[in-house]
This record gives structure tokens, C-alpha cells and sequence, in this order.
């Protein structure tokens, strides 16, 4: 992509009202734009990051046996009402009226939904586990919207359902999404804690917060340093089999929100040395909510000895939006963003410091032709900028490589070949530059 075609509305100061370093740093880069208080634009470079996290996500939860499907924002309020919670929600939720009068609501999340889905079209046991998930725009009326996509009214989230006959299937389900996760974050280069925490509007008697440690967090938290060490669960990791060994490793460890901190169990559990007292940012949470919806609704299965009886459920959030915003919280520097590859809207910066130039031009046009080639995904910077205002640009959005070309390194047969996340910079021949960059 030519950043000449692009659109890319850069800032050139730090806008006032962004108080953390994401939402400082996406306006900054062009990713998004305010239209009103917790609200967005998603512009191209933001889309692209946003789009990469959704892959990931999605690639996980259909390995680990979920079903995708897409349900309406809109949701009736009398759906809600079988289950008590559309009084019970609170202000956050944004209720609205249809041209015939009838209430509506813009959903905050879809428990209710998914079990009268589940409730119109299953019926036994023989058609049990099922976990549903989809990926879908979501509104909660936050009070004070607040560090931009970390705290915003509309949100994106990846939201999964299990429904299984019976407690001890349903806790399997709760174990498959809870390794899928460890496994989701891994794979954006983040570090993440499932600590305990209190269930809130959802309901139910188990949930776990999946945690990035950050001093610009949310929540307060506290956990055992040994759980930063634990291994992840690898991609051929048997989903059917007995999961209960990885997640009693990753939960026998003192790990707690500070909603459920016990202090003196901290201390009895943990060596002082390990203790850690902080601030992080929740990115994704799982419930256990056994038969909280089915029974008020009577979403009934049969067993064996053809009994009906509620169905047993769990949910399953990743905040998708919130995560562009955790990730660049957890990786910056002074001069910008620093995009971990799986994730990065392009995997390379092209720099051509004297557009115009003939020789740059055509070891540009060569670099272009081979990154496109192998399918790496590439930003050309084209214009005819002076090259610190290149580099700072660059820096600014992250992206993981930048090539630059420029006259003084073609006459002696060489580019330079910078790697944004430790500086690093090479100078080799165009050719090298370009196997480097095309290997996975």
C-alpha cells in the first residue's frame, strides 16, 4: 500500500483530552477518531489492527471446538424480561423504542439472546456440548467513557455460550475457553493472569479475569509472580481430552482481582518475595453460570432416562477493541507505538528517502514487487517528505520493520533494515533485506 493513497490523519501534538498513553498514541497515529463521548471512527490503520486481533480470536475458538454465529444488536426487551434483567441492568443499558412502541434495547450482552436461540431448536442430550460465539458491536452507557477504547460506550467483543446437560460438563466447557485464552493472548505477544473475580450483572459462581499487569489498569490486583512463568498450552493441545491439569496450574496460584482479594490467604499462599501488588488491565473474562437463564426460560434438554431439565451454561468475553488499546499500553516507547508482528496493521515500513530518485525509485519498486510477492503486508512510504519526518512516522505507528532506501546506501550497494521493538538497525543488500522479511 502506497501512503501516498492511504489515509493516515497523523497529529502532530498530543491531543488534550486523551489522559493514557493508548488513547494519546492512537489519535496521534491516525487509528481512530472521537464522534462523541466513548464513541469512534475506526479509520483504515486502527481497522487493521482490529481486524488482525478478530482473526486470532476467531482462529482459537473454532480450534477449540466453538461454533460461529452472528446475532442482531438490537434485542427485544421482553427477551430480558424472562430473566429479570432488564430492570435489573441498570442505567448502562441503552433502552430505546421502535415506531410501533415496543422496547428495545441495544445489547450489552447476549445471555438471553443465545439461550432462547439454544431453547427454540435443541432438545436432547445427543446434541449436546455446544459452544456458540460471535463477534459483534456491543454498547454499555458508561457514565464517564474514559481512556478512549479502554473505556468506551460502543465496543467490539468476541462473546461465547456453552450449554451442556450437566455441571460437570459444563466446567469442561468453562476449561476449554479458559486454555483457548491463554492461548488467544499468547499469541499478541501479552502476558496474561486469570485471576479470580466477583461475576457482576452475569451471574454465577465461578468466573476468572484474564489480566494484563499495567500501571495505567483499572483494577487493582494481586497474584503469585511464579504464574508469570507458567508455560502456554501449545496449538496441538487435545481440547477433547482432560484440560483440568492446565488450568489447576494456572488457578492453584494466588491470583486475585482486588474485588475478591483475600489478604491474609495472600499471604499464607504466597513467599514474600512473590507477591505482587499492582494495576491491570482486563481484557477478556469467563463465567460459570449453571442454569441462571435456562430455568427462567425454560431452556430444557433431555438426559438418558428422558428427564428434562435446564441446561447448564457458561459465557465467555474478549474485549476485541479494548485489546488495541491494552496492547499499545504494553508496548511503547517514547516515540511510539511498537506493534508486535501478529498483530501490526503492516508488517514492514518501506522508505524511500528521495522519491524521484531514480535508482531509489526502481530498488523501491524491486522491494515493493517482492514483498508483495510474499505475501508480507507493506506500507510504502512514497511522499516526498524529509526523511526525519519519515523515520518519526514510522516510530509513531509501530510497525514491526522498517527497509529504508535512500542514495547514499545504494551506492554502496546496501539498505538499512530497522527493527522497531529493540532499534536495531542493519545495513545489507536489498536482496538479504527482503529474505529477511519474507520468512515466517
Amino acid at each position: 500500500m502506497r501512503l501516498s493513497r492511504y489515509f493516515l490523519p497523523i497529529l502532530r501534538e498530543n491531543p488534550k483530552e486523551a489522559e493514557i498513553v493508548s488513547h494519546r498514541l492512537m489519535l496521534r497515529a491516525g487509528m481512530i477518531r472521537q464522534e462523541a463521548a466513548g464513541i469512534y471512527s475506526w479509520l483504515p490503520l486502527g481497522l487493521a489492527v482490529l481486524q488482525k486481533i478478530e482473526n486470532i480470536v476467531r482462529e482459537e475458538m473454532n480450534r477449540a471446538g466453538a461454533v460461529e454465529l452472528l446475532m442482531p444488536t438490537l434485542q427485544l426487551a421482553d427477551l430480558w424480561r424472562e430473566t429479570g434483567r432488564y430492570d435489573a441492568y441498570g442505567p448502562e443499558m441503552l433502552r430505546i423504542k421502535d415506531r410501533h412502541e415496543r422496547e428495545m434495547l441495544y445489547g450489552p450482552t447476549n445471555e438471553d439472546m443465545i439461550t432462547a436461540i439454544f431453547r427454540a431448536s435443541t432438545r436432547s442430550y445427543r446434541e449436546l456440548p455446544k459452544i456458540l460465539y460471535q463477534i459483534q458491536w456491543k454498547f454499555r452507557d458508561e457514565q464517564r467513557p474514559r481512556f478512549g477504547v479502554m473505556r468506551g460506550r460502543e465496543f467490539l467483543m468476541k462473546d461465547a455460550y456453552s450449554f451442556d446437560l450437566d455441571e460437570a460438563g459444563a466446567r469442561r466447557a468453562y476449561h476449554r475457553m479458559f486454555v483457548s485464552y491463554l492461548r488467544i493472548f499468547a499469541r499478541m505477544g501479552l502476558r496474561i493472569i486469570p485471576m479470580r473475580a466477583e461475576t457482576g450483572p452475569i451471574g454465577g459462581d465461578q468466573s476468572h479475569e484474564f489480566i494484563i499487569l499495567a500501571d495505567t489498569g483499572e483494577s487493582a490486583v494481586y497474584c503469585d509472580s511464579a504464574v508469570l512463568d507458567l508455560p502456554i498450552p501449545p496449538q496441538d493441545v487435545d481440547y477433547d481430552g482432560d484440560l483440568t491439569p492446565i488450568v489447576k496450574a494456572w488457578t492453584s496460584l494466588y491470583a486475585a482481582t482486588g474485588d475478591v482479594h483475600d489478604a491474609r490467604r495472600f499471604e499464607a499462599e504466597t513467599p514474600a518475595e512473590r507477591r505482587v501488588a499492582t494495576r491491570g488491565i482486563e481484557v477478556g473474562q469467563v463465567f460459570y453460570f449453571g442454569d441462571k437463564y435456562s430455568k427462567p426460560m425454560n431452556a430444557l434438554v433431555a438426559g438418558p432416562d428422558g428427564v428434562e431439565r435446564p441446561v447448564q451454561s457458561g459465557s465467555y468475553g474478549v474485549g476485541v477493541s479494548r485489546l488495541v488499546g491494552a496492547l499499545i499500553e504494553a508496548n511503547h516507547d517514547e516515540a511510539g507505538i511498537i506493534w508486535p508482528e501478529s498483530v501490526a496493521p503492516f508488517k514492514v515500513g518501506l522508505a524511500n528517502l528521495k522519491v524521484g530518485d531514480e535508482a531509489t525509485d526502481a530498488a523501491c519498486a524491486r522491494a515493493a514487487a517482492a514483498l508483495e510477492k510474499a505475501g508480507v503486508d507493506f506500507l510504502y512510504d512514497d511522499t516526498d517528505d524529509r526523511p526525519g519526518a519519515k523515520f518519526a512516522r514510522l516510530d509513531l505507528i509501530g510497525l514491526p520493520y522498517q527497509l529504508i532506501v535512500g542514495p547514499k546506501g545504494l551506492s554502496a550497494g546496501k539498505v538499512e533494515l530497522k527493527t522497531r521493538a529493540t532499534g536495531e538497525r542493519v545495513e545489507l543488500p536489498l536482496e538479504e533485506a527482503l529474505e529477511r522479511l519474507a520468512a515466517p
